[in-house]
């Protein structure tokens, strides 16, 4: 891709994850160690091409590895997390956090347990620089360049799905992906986390259409996101709700990853400072109740009447989650 035209770290990062099938895919992976098409079908309630062509993004973005192995005398291909998939597990977490928090559910959610002090327990977001937790947005100051949010908002692989069912505790509920799985309300949250209050602001610093930029504005403050402030006069301002102050942690993570992974054209990246320390902030999760630091290796969830195994997060590191048998997911069309 010419460099005029490659997306930022952050706009690489959310065509491979920014998708509702894809972080789905991924979650189960780590939650459940499904790692074979049939499994990931029936887990998930996917159509077979869908589920064929995310986990081919997924192994063409480095996410996900195909890996040989034998049953019934065929050879079949399982897929398992890369490296850089694992460590995505902040991320899946700071999610799981934050809809606990934020999201109404009829199920509830798995309950994190912290290995190292034996509670059960929340995250807290701290600066990895100097120890101290929690760190807010307002805590950081950022700096852009005139072109990041212009390398943010590319074109999608395909079209947005929306999957309802609030009777499935693992799964992330729609609302979530209103912010994450869809391009320009990722940006559009984005800029409102740094500090963008006015519809024209939004409008001119990220070249979004009026009518999407009024679609997405009015849906944030239906859910409750963003709220309305008309007492300036003139078009409303519109500040970010403490729900909406607390999905920083998705996206200072979501953020992190990106431009740790994903070369970027110069003058794209974002950089947040922790005001504390003056260093680049570093996010990291720690235990609510004890504070100390998280590691993919000291946490597990606990999970009850599932179908499938459920390993510890650690044990995903030799056989992660995957996919679907050579012989199970189509090579291109997605239909067996």
């Amino acid at each position: 891709m010419a460099e005029e035209r490659r997306p930022s770290a952050i706009g690489q990062a959310l065509l491979a994850i920014g998708d509702q099938w894809t972080l789905l895919i991924l979650q189960r992976a780590f939650l459940l160690h499904v790692r074979r098409f049939g499994d990931w079908r029936d887990e998930l309630g996917m159509s077979e091409s869908v589920l064929a062509g995310r986990l081919k993004e997924l192994v063409a973005g480095g996410l996900l590895s195909p890996s040989p192995y034998r049953e019934g005398g065929r050879t079949r291909t399982e897929y398992l997390l890369t490296e850089r998939a694992l460590e995505l597990w902040s991320l899946l977490v700071e999610i799981w956090s934050w809809e606990q928090r934020w999201v109404p559910r009829r199920v509830g959610l798995p309950e994190l347990m912290h290995d190292g002090c034996g509670n059960r327990t929340d995250v807290e977001l701290g600066c990895a620089s100097c120890g101290e937790a929690p760190v807010s947005a307002r805590d950081t100051d950022t700096r852009r360049s005139e072109d990041t949010f212009a390398r943010v908002a590319v074109p999608r692989h395909h079209r947005r799905t929306v999957r309802s069912d609030d009777g499935d505790p693992l799964s992330y509920l729609p609302e979530t992906f209103e912010l994450l799985g869809d391009r320009w309300s990722t940006v559009i949250l984005a800029a409102a986390l740094l500090g963008l209050r006015r519809f024209a602001e939004f409008e001119a610093e990220l070249g979004v259409a009026p009518s999407v930029l009024s679609s997405r504005l009015r849906r944030f403050t239906e859910l409750g996101v963003l709220a309305t402030d008309e007492s300036g006069g003139g078009r409303p301002a519109y500040r970010l709700t403490e729900k909406g102050r607390s999905f920083f942690g998705v996206f200072t993570l979501a953020i992190d990853w990106a431009q740790r992974w994903y070369a970027a054209p110069p003058g794209t990246d974002l950089i947040i400072t922790h005001r504390t320390c003056g260093k680049t902030f570093r996010p990291q999760l720690r235990c609510r109740a004890c504070g100390d630091p998280l590691a993919r290796t000291d946490v597990h969830f606990i999970l009850t009447d599932r179908r499938l195994p459920h390993p510890r997060p650690g044990d995903a590191r030799e056989r992660v989650p995957d996919g679907p048998g050579a012989d199970e997911a189509e090579p291109a069309g997605g239909s067996r």
